[in-house]
């Protein structure tokens, strides 16, 4: 035996809209059939034109027509304002509109005063035919909206039978034929069935649109997943392309520097330098690649605790501090002692990186690394005396393999530095700002806002996620 799976959990927004649906599926079905309505009144009025009571005739005539009439009006107000529309404005519509149907279900309720043991047996029954015509008419019209079509039929049957009792018991004090509680009994039974036979047809009507809409939604994510694995495609892509571009220089000299030691052992002195800085840039592709990898695969460990920034800025210091010397720049660092909460590795990694580049971009001048007291924590700012940054490019360079067109010193970049440093800071909860002045420099700063470890483990998760589903 198969077990039964659950149906699966309708959103707020899949109600919504299933709602709307039902809705437009009736307005729909009542345009097509609005024409039906008006040509049964007047077959009805011939029927009973010799037997019924002509004021009485002209008076339900009247409110026939105009029940029929108001809700032809709402149908075409409905194509003119409502049919393009969304969700809300088709509920909002309806619920302002809808109880013109079980008006109209009253209306021809009371047309049982016209007929009903009062007429002859012949015309009784091609009017009971007209009546229970109308009924199951509404099962078709009206089905797709459960609650106004049980009210329709609700409100037709128990006025049909609220009139017949009337005759009965008050009017012929119970002395009339016995046939007449046959025709109660089979109305309250034609009433049940058909309340029955429009809850099953209402069922198949939401089955319906609710299939629609999860197959939308379907087709829909496989079309984001199928372009998210397309632009990962293109990303890797570009990514090699970028890399092998530029790892090609380094290599082709590590190459050229070997076989020229090889030649000339002499010039050990010499060559030795030049192999090492071809072998950092190497190593630097490599190491961008890995912190790529593991911040797309969602793998980065994180580690929350107090972080010493006199001592970060210390290390670091004792990192770039010849870097720059080696350049003729000056390197500052100004520390204003304190702990902070984050996670001492990525962090380092972040300022690492901003340090970097700004000693890379820098040809003149310095750099500064300080720490600032700032309202609700702490910040580290990196500035630098370098080319600076147009406006146009300051939120791409973000980007990852973006490098700043016709920018000295991009040639050796990868484009990805400040990528791994927006979504590290982003992890860790740490916001970073920038501002440049091209050709004076540039400053970024990253606020220390203590990092919860629970949420930035969620906000890594995220970022992975967001990266599956980017359309």
């Amino acid at each position: 035996m198969k077990p039964d799976i659950a149906p699966a959990i309708a959103t707020p927004a899949e109600a919504q809209w299933v709602e709307a649906e039902l809705v437009r599926s009736l307005m729909r079905t009542a345009r097509n059939t609005q024409l039906v309505g008006f040509l049964l009144i007047p077959i009805f009025v011939g029927v009973l034109w010799n037997s019924a009571s002509l004021g009485s005739l002209l008076l339900w005539s009247l409110a026939a027509v105009a029940i029929a009439s108001a809700r032809s009006l709402i149908i075409r107000k409905y194509v003119r304002e409502v049919l393009t529309g969304g969700a809300a404005e088709h509920l909002a519509f309806f619920r302002r509109y809808r109880l013109l149907w079980p008006v109209s279900g009253l209306v021809w309720g009371l047309s049982t005063l016209l007929y009903f043991d009062r007429s002859s047996l012949a015309d009784q029954f091609i009017c009971w035919l007209i009546l229970a015509g109308v009924a199951m008419f509404s099962i078709n019209a009206l089905s797709s909206h459960l609650r106004t079509l049980r009210l329709y039929l609700d409100t037709l049957a128990l006025t049909a039978l609220g009139v017949m009792l009337w005759r009965i018991g008050v009017e012929l004090q119970f002395h009339g034929p016995y046939y007449h509680y046959w025709i109660i009994a089979l109305l309250v039974i034609f009433w049940q069935v058909l309340r029955q036979a429009g809850s099953r047809l209402h069922e198949t009507h939401r089955t319906n649109f609710q299939l629609q809409y999860r197959n939308s939604q379907l087709i829909e994510s496989l079309t984001r997943q199928t372009q998210a694995a397309l632009d990962a495609v293109e990303i890797k892509n570009r990514f090699l392309a970028s890399a092998a571009h530029d790892i090609r220089q380094p290599v082709h000299a590590l190459g050229l520097y070997a076989d020229w030691l090889g030649s000339e052992p002499e010039l050990v002195h010499e060559i030795a330098p030049k192999i090492v800085e071809s072998t950092k840039a190497v190593n630097a592709l490599f190491d961008s690649l890995f912190d790529l990898v593991r911040l797309d695969s969602g793998k980065i460990k994180l580690n929350i605790e107090p972080v010493d920034l006199g001592k970060l800025l210390h290390d670091l210091e004792l990192q770039y501090r010849p870097l720059a010397q080696a350049k003729g720049l000056q390197f500052r660092v100004h520390v204003t002692l304190g702990t902070v909460i984050s996670d001492p590795i990525l962090l380092r990694r972040i300022v690492g990186n901003l340090v970097s580049n700004a000693v890379k971009y820098t040809q003149r001048g310095g750099v500064l690394v300080a720490t600032r007291a700032k309202a609700g924590g702490r910040c580290i700012e990196v500035w630098d005396t370098g080319l600076g940054i147009a406006p146009v490019h300051q939120r791409e360079i973000f980007r990852e393999f973006y490098k700043v067109p016709s920018h000295a010193g991009t040639e050796d970049g990868f484009g990805l530095g400040l990528y791994i440093v927006a979504r590290l800071a982003a992890i860790l909860g740490h916001p970073l700002s920038l501002a440049s002045r091209p050709g004076r420099g540039t400053v970024f700063r990253v606020f220390l806002e203590p990092t919860d470890a629970r949420e930035a483990a969620d906000r890594a998760a995220a970022s992975v996620a967001q990266l599956v589903s980017m359309p």
